[in-house]
């Protein structure tokens, strides 16, 4: 009798990001640069500053008010897709850094 191999729940199996999220360094909603004001543009790509490993890399897609949806295409380990976070929470990624991720 062969047995099967457990596998974890969906949502516990981590995916490997194509980017090298490590690279983007952790800005807390509450620190200095993530309260200054950014002006996002649609198309600007941005990343969540607590956490980079959590949702990625994302293209603002909107942009109403102090609100922002974003497409991340489930490049993070949560594999968020479509979000609408609070300007606060995201951060611009600089070009110079996008052909080092």
């Amino acid at each position: 009798m062969s047995q099967k191999p457990i596998r974890e729940p969906a949502q516990k199996q981590r995916r490997a990001s194509p980017y090298r999220l490590e690279l983007l360094p952790v800005v807390p909603a509450y620190h200095r640069r993530a309260r200054r004001k950014k002006e996002l543009k649609e198309g600007q790509l941005v990343y969540y500053g607590p956490m980079p490993l959590y949702y990625g890399i994302g293209e603002v897609k909107q942009v109403v008010g102090s609100y922002v949806a974003v497409d991340f295409r489930g490049t993070g380990l949560l594999g968020v897709h479509e979000d609408v976070l609070s300007e606060e929470y995201l951060i611009p990624i600089p070009p110079a850094t996008l052909p080092l991720l």
